[in-house]
């Protein structure tokens, strides 16, 4: 009777066991979260961030390397194209100059006509000399065909006009010699004065572009090199957004895109820009594509280096069927009724919603998984 009891008592335990189970799953499936498919707009996007460029904006950099004698630019002046930003100090190029001057003036043909002079007096002397010899040395032969003189006289008239000749050529190649020599070394030493000119004028540094100047990041007394910028210019009143587009999103971008774009500068705005230019090269230390865009309602200040968050508008539909992306598992399915599986077919997403193709009809409601 005991053990009957007991397997009675059992059997009892195991249906009130498992009425509570039902209840509790019961319980919590009406306790789950629930919504409703709904129709609204849905736009999707590619994140992105960034920050502001003034156009033409560069860092610059000296040609030489010295030490800086006067800084005659500050923040926010305006420059125009070829203002001497910076004046460096070296004094070799100006030594080199002067040197290369004096080199000038001393193989200038000018003021080396007494050179020139000497080898043209040469070359007269020799002239005259195989002139008289030449008449000499006929005279004898005119002698000796008369037989008049001696063989040996005959001989050291001939002797006597070929040194001659040989004299008067050699001059006349002495003369030419010091022509272009003297031609040479005074283009040479006008050419070292253009280097040295050019050298010089490298201490002056120049503004590439007319514009404002954003940043000055050397001050007198500093030196300044090649290696690093002294400056930062860019155009006063223009600028564009430089942004970092991931590697996965690149092949959704377009020229013409509208980009809706946020700034710390200017919280709880949004500002609209479009897409001018992407470069096709991938960082590959980051993993990403830079991309330009300019503004079409741009904010009423802006500056250089200011971070932006932008939202570039891949797709935009003004009605379909949409629901939160977090009711989704695994893109595909969601849960109706019952925690029933039911297959959807996605469409255009954004952070926060889903569009709903097929699968699901408006009003129909699902689970929260």
């Amino acid at each position: 009777m005991v053990i009957r009891s007991s397997s009675c008592m059992q059997l009892i335990m195991k249906r009130i066991l498992f009425t509570c189970t039902i209840i509790f799953v019961a319980s919590c499936n009406s306790k789950k979260e629930k919504i409703k498919v709904i129709s609204e707009p849905i736009t999707e996007s590619v994140y992105a961030t960034g920050s502001v460029k003034a156009f033409d904006q560069y860092e610059v950099y000296p040609n030489t390397s010295g030490t800086i004698r006067s800084v005659f630019v500050k923040e926010n002046d305006l420059v125009s194209e070829g203002t001497v930003l910076m004046l460096l100090s070296d004094m070799v190029p100006q030594i080199n100059t002067s040197n290369a001057i004096l080199a000038e003036n001393y193989a200038n043909t000018r003021l080396n006509n007494e050179k020139l002079s000497d080898a043209s007096n040469a070359v007269s002397l020799a002239q005259d000399k195989y002139v008289q010899d030449s008449v000499n040395m006929k005279r004898q032969q005119e002698l000796w065909k008369q037989g008049i003189g001696s063989r040996l006289d005959l001989e050291q008239k001939e002797l006597a006009f070929k040194s001659s000749a040989s004299s008067l050529a050699s001059a006349k190649l002495k003369y030419r010699d010091l022509q272009k020599q003297l031609s040479l070394t005074e283009k040479q030493s006008r050419n070292q004065v253009s280097i040295n000119k050019s050298r010089e004028n490298d201490l002056q540094v120049k503004s590439k572009i007319s514009g404002k100047v954003y940043s000055v990041l050397k001050k007198e007394g500093e030196m300044a090199s090649v290696q690093a910028p002294v400056a930062i210019i860019g155009r006063a009143d223009s600028f564009y957004l430089e942004l970092q587009v991931d590697e996965y999103d690149i092949i959704k971008l377009q020229i013409g895109q509208v980009v809706l774009v946020s700034m710390d500068s200017y919280r709880g705005q949004v500002f609209e820009a479009k897409i001018t230019k992407f470069d096709p090269l991938m960082n590959e230390r980051n993993k990403s594509f830079l991309a330009e865009a300019v503004f079409t309602k741009p904010p009423s200040q802006l500056f250089p280096n200011l971070t932006a968050e932008a939202n570039i508008i891949i797709h935009k539909k003004d009605k379909a069927l949409t629901i939160p992306r977090n009711y989704l598992i695994n893109d595909s399915t969601v849960l109706t009724d019952g925690n029933k599986p039911t297959r959807v077919v996605t469409g255009l997403k954004d952070y926060q919603k889903a569009e709903i193709i097929s699968g699901l009809k408006e009003g129909d409601e699902i689970y929260k998984p």
